[in-house]
């Protein structure tokens, strides 16, 4: 079974560093905003004491970042049992410190509040210590209750990369290993499955997962994923939303309510875990605030950013780049519709007015509340015309924190960034208004851009240009293929030319070259060789291949991109970003009941969320490829045909089947998704071509090739590009778009590998 590679010396420095980044002052906060300046007496009274360990012999709470970097040590060693402990206990030790940090904020909410009121009716300048007495009173019980159930070096805040190890769920990367390693394989497929769910491109999880399914003793319970609770808002949403495909409408209802009070919950929990999780003291010297009061004001002002900050944490699925926008406004507007499709008229209003305490002048909601009360007439109790009150508070709340948080940012160089796209335009302070709205502008535009059901592409190509190529043909166009800048063009190569290169692949293609050397990047019932220009050149430079085949397979891409350059009308020139041979053979006996793809749908230059419609143009999807492109080489095989489909990634909108010279083209962009349907049988060789307008993301391993053929005194054929000037070797390379996509980062996405994303 081919297992996970091991992490990288680089990632187990990383971890082992993790543990090493606390300071000596940490805080707790647990500040009312209401009395937000008075917060610094409560937080320098409340600092707690540094220290660490990785276990606790007082039955305390450990903490939980110096047992995952052990059991990342014992990895590492080798010593299996004790990492599969020390890795589930830092699970279990993470969640238990949730849900003691969560009942010691119920348990101590009350603390204090007698003192409040005492604060209207006390005459004189006391107040404020009546205020401070409040805050001392909770503080004391939050700590006297933490401090009963977890150790000092547990109460500690934990680094960064700790945060994102288990955000991204990387222990479960690790422990897929670890008990593969020990044999325990129901509960290496469980933890494959949990990682999965939150690494959805992690292509090499994906194929172990598809190999435990087909091993003995491995049971559908395994596929279970073991973070659940903590997204069972989105479980109740996609339940809802097919509930509504089904036309269920009660039962739509039904979930919807569930989704919301879930998601009302979650939010809670997180704005819980901000209060009484141990914070680091801001650095002043970088914020420029040194009184009391600044450093009050700061310290309450980073509390409310935390919780206003729920909004977006709740709103991101797991494996998801960016949050859903107006995650919970989006709710009660598919509540009402699925109400009044199920005759509940007086909830169908009553929901309609809590969306509109999100936005009062939404017309088409204005419009329904009217249709509503019409068709209920004077039969609802009054009650049940009035907003949620949950919905009410939820709306309130919020306001008022960021009149706060917008009052800091103005007067006190406060960073905030809000999550929100309702929030009204008074919240905002008239200095911040211009700007606000510009970045309101921006973001509207470009989610009206994804909901957009005829899509126009901003690439800049504009197909139905000439083909330049004597015996090249249209087989089929934009309108044949219900797409935009999508071309099918037959006679660009002949049967000798594509016999040659087939030849080539045959002696010369090698096991997961371009892949990283997995031979199965895409789908375990598959093997995928490859080949670069690079590797052909030096091949043929060992003698291993005729140097005439390997520069046949330079100018095929120079045709390729002449022909799409003029059919395109390219704007701009055309650079190489990526050029691959590649074929995929149907592994023998390996094809009974198979359901996957070749590849699996996706775009070119984006990462495509399909229950949003969304593609996101950033890291680690290859964001300067422009144009794409595939050359035949045969059809003698099963499958493997092309299609692209609608940004559902469902709906198929068009196919292609694969013959000899046969070259499919079309943008990049998020316009095209595509897919490519299993080889059941034979082998399957293409060269897959990218190409970028973007001159320093241009292939320097291509250009490398050619200087090759120079030394040895030998020139390539360049059709339709003046040579670049600019070295080969290693520099050059780390400049590459080759190089340059997968050194990216992105957030939640750290742990993707894998080589080109191959047509």
């Amino acid at each position: 079974m081919a297992l996970l590679p091991h992490p990288s010396p680089k990632q187990l420095r990383r971890t082992m560093a993790l543990c090493s980044n606390h300071k000596s002052v940490y805080v707790a906060q647990q500040i009312s905003s209401t009395y937000s300046i008075l917060a610094y007496f409560y937080f320098t009274s409340f600092a707690t004491v540094s220290g660490a360990s990785a276990g606790s012999t007082s039955g305390l709470i450990p903490a939980y970042d110096a047992l995952y970097y052990t059991g990342v040590r014992a990895y590492f060693n080798e010593e299996w049992e004790k990492a599969a402990e020390l890795l589930e206990k830092s699970i279990a030790t993470r969640e238990a410190l949730f849900r003691i940090r969560r009942q010691c904020h119920d348990e101590c909410g009350p603390a204090g509040h007698e003192r409040l009121t005492k604060l209207d009716v006390e005459k004189g300048s006391v107040w404020d210590l009546w205020a401070v007495d409040w805050i001392q009173r909770r503080a004391e019980c939050v700590r006297f209750c933490l401090g009963q159930a977890v150790t000092p070096s547990g109460q500690l805040p934990v680094s960064v990369d700790i945060e994102y190890e288990f955000s991204t769920r990387n222990p479960y990367n690790f422990l897929q290993v670890v008990y593969w390693k020990l044999g325990k394989v129901q509960k290496a497929a469980s933890a494959a499955h949990t990682f999965f769910i939150a690494n959805p491109s992690h292509l090499e999880m994906r194929n172990n997962i598809e190999k435990y399914r087909r091993m003995e003793g491995v049971t559908e319970d395994a596929f279970q994923d073991r973070e659940m609770e903590a997204e069972k808002h989105w479980t109740l949403y996609d339940s809802a939303l097919a509930s509504e495909a089904s036309s269920d409408w009660p039962h739509a209802v039904e979930k919807w309510r569930e989704c919301v009070n879930a998601t009302l919950g979650q939010t809670e929990e997180c704005r819980a875990q901000c209060e009484v999780a141990s914070q680091r003291l801001p650095d002043y010297q970088e914020v420029g605030v040194e009184g009391m009061f600044e450093k009050a004001a700061a310290l309450s002002l980073s509390l409310l950013s935390c919780q206003q900050s729920c909004v977006t944490q709740v709103s991101t699925r797991a494996g998801r780049i960016s949050a859903q926008e107006d995650f919970l406004p989006t709710q009660l507007e598919h509540l009402h519709i699925a109400q009044f499709k199920a005759g509940d008229i007086g909830g169908a209003v009553q929901t309609l007015r809590s969306l509109l305490l999100f936005y009062p002048s939404d017309k088409d909601s204005v419009s329904n509340l009217q249709l509503y009360t019409e068709t209920l007439g004077s039969d609802s109790e009054p009650h049940e015309t009035q907003p949620l009150q949950e919905i009410a508070r939820y709306v309130s709340r919020s306001l008022q924190e960021k009149k706060l948080l917008y009052f800091g940012k103005e007067n006190l160089n406060f960073d905030f960034t809000d999550p929100d796209l309702w929030t009204p335009e008074e919240v905002v302070p008239e200095p911040l208004r211009d700007a606000w709205r510009a970045e309101k502008e921006l973001l509207n535009e470009k989610l009206k851009e994804g909901e957009k059901e005829l899509e126009m592409d901003d690439s800049g190509f504009y197909a139905g240009g000439p083909v330049p190529q004597v015996g090249v043909t249209i087989a089929m166009d934009d309108h044949a293929l219900n797409g935009t800048n999508r071309v099918v063009l037959d006679g660009v190569l002949d049967q000798k030319e594509c016999d040659t290169v087939l030849r080539l692949a045959t002696a010369a293609a090698s096991a997961g070259d371009g892949y990283r050397g997995r031979r199965s990047p895409h789908t375990p019932h598959e093997k995928f060789e490859g080949l670069t220009v690079l590797r052909a050149v030096k091949l043929a430079q060992d003698g291993m291949v005729n140097q005439s085949d390997a520069k046949l397979l330079h100018t095929m891409g120079e045709r390729v991109r002449t022909l799409l350059h003029s059919y395109f009308r390219s704007p701009s020139e055309l650079h190489f970003s990526y050029t691959h041979l590649v074929c995929r053979s149907a592994i023998t006996g390996d094809q009974k009941g198979r359901l996957d793809l070749s590849h699996p749908v996706h775009v070119d230059n984006c990462l495509l969320e399909p229950e949003t419609r969304q593609c996101w143009r950033e890291p680690p999807a290859f964001t300067h490829r422009d144009l794409s492109a595939i050359l035949y080489l045969n059809d003698d095989f099963d499958g493997g045909e092309l299609f692209f489909t609608d940004r559902d990634a469902k709906t198929v909108t068009a196919q292609v089947k694969p013959t000899c010279g046969r070259l499919v083209g079309f943008s990049s962009g998020p316009v095209n998704p595509h897919g490519v349907t299993a080889v059941t049988a034979g082998r399957r060789c293409a060269l897959a071509l990218w190409f970028t307008k973007e001159k320093h993301h241009r292939d320097m391993e291509r250009e490398e090739a050619e200087a090759l053929w120079a030394v040895d005194g030998q020139s390539v054929k360049k059709e339709g590009e003046v040579k670049e000037e600019g070295g080969g070797g290693a520099a050059a390379r780390a400049r590459s778009g080759r190089s340059g996509g997968q050194a990216s980062k992105s957030r939640g996405r750290g742990q993707v590998t894998g080589g080109k994303d191959e047509l």
